[in-house]
């Protein structure tokens, strides 16, 4: 079975002539929506994953959007809203040391630098200056959310699932 990594989300659609509009999960949208590229779309209700080829991409108001090769109208991509968008994680490209990908973050159990479990990275935003990961509190309450920069993370190790991090004034509140 192939595994497959999420991308981004089809929100909605986008004019008359088979344009979808998605909110991507990705640093790579040139490379992951380029033209000839497969993609999965997984429905959200059945899960039933269906093929298709990129036919054409830009971008707009924040958004990308998409065409796909056979779907020529709002008709025929209509079905895909609230959609998730996959790639194959055999397309994925190698990284620069220190560099990660999202499927690879989200998941990793955070610690401070003291060893106190903090709890487990559940999202990450994109802020424009740098990533904010979501923690998702092992003991409950609100989640912690620390921005990805050096002063604050410390040490990742993807094989261990693991994040240290420093915590700065504030970060806690």
């Amino acid at each position: 079975m192939m595994e497959l990594l999420k991308v981004g989300k089809i929100v909605n659609t986008h004019g008359v002539r088979g344009e979808i509009r998605v909110i991507s999960t990705t640093d790579f949208a040139e490379e992951r929506y380029a033209k000839g590229t497969e993609l999965w779309i997984e429905h959200p209700d059945t899960k039933k994953n269906t093929p298709v080829v990129v036919a054409s991409h830009r971008v707009h108001k924040n958004f990308d959007l998409l065409t796909f090769e056979g779907y020529h109208s709002i008709n025929e991509v209509e079905p895909f809203k609230g959609s998730t968008l996959l790639v194959t994680k055999d397309q994925l490209s190698e990284l620069e040391e220190n560099e990660f990908y999202y499927h690879e973050i989200i998941g990793c159990t955070v610690y401070t630098d003291q060893d106190e479990e903090l709890g487990k990275v559940k999202e990450i935003i994109e802020t424009g200056a740098n990533d904010v990961w979501v923690i998702r509190r092992s003991s409950g309450g609100k989640d912690i959310l620390i921005p990805y920069i050096e002063e604050v993370v410390k040490e990742i190790d993807i094989e261990a699932r693991t994040i240290y991090i420093q915590l700065m004034e504030g970060l806690m509140e």
